[in-house]
């Protein structure tokens, strides 16, 4: 009897010996680890599921300190926290091969995961070295002074920081790309001062007969004045002799998707103008949180010159909007009480554009029309999109922060997937 009594114990003398973690640190690890495994809407590198798998990690070791539990209780939650992250790993490895046959993407090489425990135990260790020389500068200058230092570093740090993003921005604006080559039709003087993002839309141009026209936020001083110099640009160049006239509407950095262009170009067999005028040189995401009355702005003073111009002409061309992402919404406000003859929207963020009679664009796998706060406690409204990857099911908080991740890595999807749209952006315009 004695012999069974000690055998049943030795378990549990293994417990008290180890010292294993809190029954509260087992489990909130265990979940926060499984949460950041959950499937996501894109491939992810092996570095970003790096951070997100240190980041939550670390979180669960914060949280999961405050409940004990006896030595039998703490056994059982290692064990079932390891059988539940097992099972999660397995589930994430073939959830991430399932995207990438879906997109064409090379499927995941034995390294990935290797790289993905090493980095995150980098993140944690890197968090956890945070965490302790902040708990030790507490302690040194007492928590009256650690609040003032805090208080004066974020007073002097964060208008140092957006400062710093903001001439990034206006340096990426600036870049020449010596592959992009200018037309001859364009000054010196106004190449430079379109931008990066239009010496791309004009120089980019094959020879052909649609025109391009595009004036830059530097091409101006304000946004009036970008637009009379893109309506005498559409003068100068013929654009307002050909059949159709596009008002694209660019994202927050001024970008016009090239992909979109030549959609057009096929749509209307060149006979087309694609006019465009920046608005910004800041992402996307910065335009959309903290700029989006620009964009707004922007499209419904060109969309509104534009309508104004040819409506004067004996046989006027036909008139159509098209914007992505940021551009879908400035698109959206700009055609209210305007006759056009198609808008189309490609990639609109969730809820954020008027369908109407739009033709809207959207792929399943593309977070930008998934995310929104609504996100944390509802399923995304899909109604629209088209299936082009497997879909995830909605899991409340969990979803929004994985899609949350995937916006980082929206645009580097192949066309037709992510945030990354095709040429049907212009062959799907509808026509009058």
């Amino acid at each position: 009897m004695s012999a069974v009594v000690e055998t049943s114990s030795r378990p549990f003398a293994l417990a008290r010996t180890v010292a294993l973690p809190r029954v509260g640190t087992s489990a909130a690890v265990s979940a926060m680890t499984m949460a950041s495994l959950a499937p996501g809407l894109l491939p992810r590198t092996a570095t970003m599921q790096a951070v997100v798998t240190g980041v939550f990690v670390a979180l669960g070791l914060s949280v999961g300190r405050v409940v004990r539990g006896s030595d039998a209780v703490r056994l059982v939650g290692v064990v079932v926290g390891l059988l539940g992250v097992s099972w999660a790993f397995v589930a994430a490895d073939r959830w991430q091969d399932g995207l990438r046959a879906a997109m064409g993407a090379p499927l995941l090489g034995p390294g990935y995961w290797v790289q993905v425990w090493a980095g995150a135990g980098v993140v944690v260790l890197a968090l956890y070295g945070v965490v302790k020389l902040l708990g030790a500068t507490a302690r040194t200058l007492g928590p009256a002074l650690l609040v003032a230092v805090t208080v004066a570093a974020t007073a002097v740090g964060v208008p140092a920081l957006v400062d710093w993003r903001t001439s990034s921005y206006g340096a990426a604006n600036s870049f020449v790309d010596p592959d992009v080559h200018r037309p001859l039709s364009v000054a010196p003087a106004a190449w430079e001062r379109l931008g990066a993002e239009g010496r791309k839309f004009l120089g980019g141009r094959p020879t052909r007969s649609s025109v391009r026209v595009y004036a830059g936020i530097s091409s101006a001083p304000d946004l009036a004045s970008r637009v009379a110099l893109a309506i005498r640009e559409l003068e100068q160049s013929g654009g307002l002799t050909r059949s159709n006239i596009v008002v694209a509407i660019p994202t927050g950095s001024g970008w016009i998707d090239a992909n979109a262009v030549t959609g057009f170009e096929r749509r209307f067999h060149d006979d087309v103008a694609i006019v465009g005028v920046q608005y910004s040189y800041a992402p996307s995401w910065a335009t959309f949180l903290f700029g989006r009355r620009a964009a707004q702005d922007s499209a419904s003073a060109v969309v509104q010159a534009v309508a104004e111009r040819i409506a004067s002409l004996p046989h006027p061309p036909n008139l159509y909007v098209y914007g992505q992402s940021l551009g879908a919404i400035g698109g959206s406000h700009a055609v209210r009480g305007v006759a056009t003859c198609g808008t189309l929207w490609a990639g609109p963020p969730a809820g954020a554009v008027e369908r109407g009679s739009a033709t809207v664009l959207a792929n399943s796998s593309d977070p930008v029309i998934r995310w929104s706060p609504r996100l944390l406690y509802a399923p995304p409204d899909l109604s629209g999109a088209r299936p082009d990857a497997p879909a995830p099911q909605w899991l409340p908080v969990v979803s929004f922060l994985q899609t949350a991740v995937d916006l980082l890595a929206a645009l580097d999807a192949p066309a037709g997937h992510g945030h990354r749209y095709a040429v049907d952006q212009g062959t799907a315009m509808p026509g009058c």
